[in-house]
């Protein structure tokens, strides 16, 4: 079996950054299913302190986010909505706890007889356990729908955790870091992704300042809600992954959910200090990470810091300038 890459017992397996005490490594980490639709379920809570986050397509070309916390404090996340298809994989490569409100009828099987079908949180009857309430809990907001007041903090979720004796340390090893950028770069200041262009983009300009790229929304900043601040990302990588419409009906309209094969191996393009990198993303085994390679099968280092993982299909456009 391959040897994979360690960091040191001090750093964040996830970010690649110190930790002031090592013991916050010895937790599970936290999955987060977090909307994206419609526009008043932003600007989000607790995005900018998540490790790493995913956006995907849903139906209709919305998308929706999967925000994996490990290594920080946060007081507020949310809005948290239904899982999709792809969150019977994300946890699994985290060792993750899934948080979630629910999933459409077709896919409540597969969820509850999932292999980490016991590291599930969500107020959803299916299912519920007797203080989820005090877990997920509702913040109404003027302008926000009822569905889209779901909301936790990673402190609850974590004394949770510890009640149900899920709090251990895992094995997140396949990631590798560097402060400098490796050779072989592109320049690459502004990246765009129009998953749906009234509803659902990603829109990325690179700041020199606090070497990071600066996240915007269907032209707007992206704004987290707690600090007011606009979303720093300090690595982008563009997925290209197979999608497969099944038989599953995700919603009241007939649409059907999508199966997003995040297994096997594929082309990405990472981007970090304002340079643009083709490496291969590699999946191998149902429990592995997600992990990069370059061309000559070299780990390839991440800057330390957080990390968006834009999944797309494998013929989507894709602007990078």
């Amino acid at each position: 079996m391959e040897a994979l890459p360690t960091l040191p017992p001090d750093v964040c397996p996830l970010s690649g950054e110190k930790v002031s005490d090592p013991s916050i490594l010895e937790r599970r980490p936290l999955a987060i299913k977090i909307s994206n639709f419609p526009n008043a379920v932003r600007p989000h809570a607790g995005l900018n302190q998540a490790d790493i986050v995913f956006e995907h397509l849903t139906e209709a070309n919305l998308t929706r986010f999967t925000a994996i916390f490990l290594c920080q404090k946060v007081e507020k996340i949310g809005c948290i909505r239904s899982a999709r298809l792809i969150d019977l994989e994300i946890p699994a490569m985290y060792k993750a706890i899934l948080i979630f409100s629910g999933v459409s009828p077709g896919l409540v099987p597969r969820f509850q007889n999932c292999d980490f079908c016991d590291r599930l949180l969500s107020p959803d009857p299916l299912f519920r356990d007797p203080d989820s309430d005090e877990i997920i809990y509702r913040v109404p907001a003027e302008g926000k729908a009822y569905e889209n007041t779901l909301f936790t903090d990673t402190e609850t979720l974590w004394q949770a955790a510890e009640r149900r004796g899920w709090n251990s340390h895992q094995d997140l090893s396949g990631l590798v870091f560097a402060e400098d950028p490796p050779d072989g770069g592109s320049p690459a200041t502004r990246l765009s992704i129009v998953y749906h262009a009234q509803y659902a983009t990603a829109e990325y300009q690179y700041d020199p300042a606090p070497q990071a790229y600066l996240r915007s929304v269907v032209g707007e900043p992206h704004r987290d809600e707690v600090t007011g601040e606009q979303i720093t990302v300090r690595n982008i990588v563009v997925l290209y992954v197979n999608h497969v419409e099944t038989d599953i009906i995700e919603d009241e309209l007939g649409a059907h959910s999508i199966e997003i094969q995040l297994w096997g191996e594929g082309h990405a393009a990472i981007l970090r200090d304002g340079q643009v990198y083709e490496v291969k993303w590699i999946r191998r085994q149902r429990p592995d990470m997600l992990r990069y390679v370059d061309g000559q099968g070299r780990p390839f280092p991440l800057k330390p810091g957080n990390t968006w993982v834009q999944v797309v299909p494998l013929d989507f456009k894709v602007e990078i300038e």
